[in-house]
């Protein structure tokens, strides 16, 4: 049983959708503290415009009181909804596929969602249906899983009976990997580390490691070949 696990991120980038197209079962990790901190993809993402990049940014209100990605909440007073996708009309109309997906991400993003978790995972799942990647998912806080940090992933990959899990090399995961722990629990160990093949878009040169919006507008049905 092969076994990824990763945070709800909003929109995200391919390497995301790599990752759970190796896996038998992906686990969306949505009780962990969402992040404070400014650099990370649990509520943001980039899309290409003429002008270079662009962060498409769902605002949180309650993202200083160290709360769990299930217990966010969107701040909907705010016009972010229409924005991120009137973002996406006036940078990806031309593409030559934004007609086959852009009503449905319009929908589902203008759709009120009771957390992050709600918002990213639908998105998640309709870009799988689209990418053909039929990999099953569950979610962190319905395993019983327990302890924090390494000691939490491994509750859940035992929970899961893995035989083999699947981590990004980045140094946020790193930090929860002991190779020695792994094998004293016969669970293999595979990096991923993902290189973002070039494909065609739009505005010039080819600026690789955005969200999977670039590559569906610009590639269609094609998208999974080059993931």
């Amino acid at each position: 049983m092969i076994v990824s696990i990763h945070q709800p991120n909003y929109l995200p980038w391919l390497g995301y959708f790599d990752k759970i197209k190796q896996s038998d079962i992906f686990v969306v990790f949505d009780d962990v503290q969402f992040p404070r901190g400014k650099k990370h993809f649990g509520h943001r993402n980039q899309i290409k415009t003429n002008t270079g990049t662009k962060w498409l940014t769902v605002p949180i209100k309650n993202k200083s009181d160290m709360v769990s990605f299930n217990d966010t909440i969107i701040n909907d007073d705010t016009d972010w909804h229409n924005e991120h996708c009137k973002q996406l009309s006036n940078h990806y109309s031309k593409s030559p596929y934004f007609m086959d997906y852009f009503m449905t991400i319009n929908d589902i993003i203008c759709k009120e969602h009771n957390s992050l978790t709600e918002l990213s995972v639908e998105l998640i799942r309709y870009f799988m249906k689209e990418l053909n990647i039929d990999t099953e998912i569950v979610y962190s806080s319905q395993l019983n899983s327990s302890g924090v940090g390494s000691d939490k992933i491994f509750s859940i990959l035992e929970n899961l009976n893995a035989t083999e899990y699947i981590t990004g090399s980045g140094p946020g995961s790193k930090r929860y990997i002991d190779d020695e722990e792994f094998k004293k629990r016969n669970i293999k160990l595979k990096w991923q580390d993902y290189k973002c093949k070039e494909y065609n878009q739009l505005f010039g040169d080819f600026i690789p490691y955005l969200s999977v919006v670039d590559l569906l507008f610009n590639h269609g049905k094609k998208s999974g070949e080059v993931i």
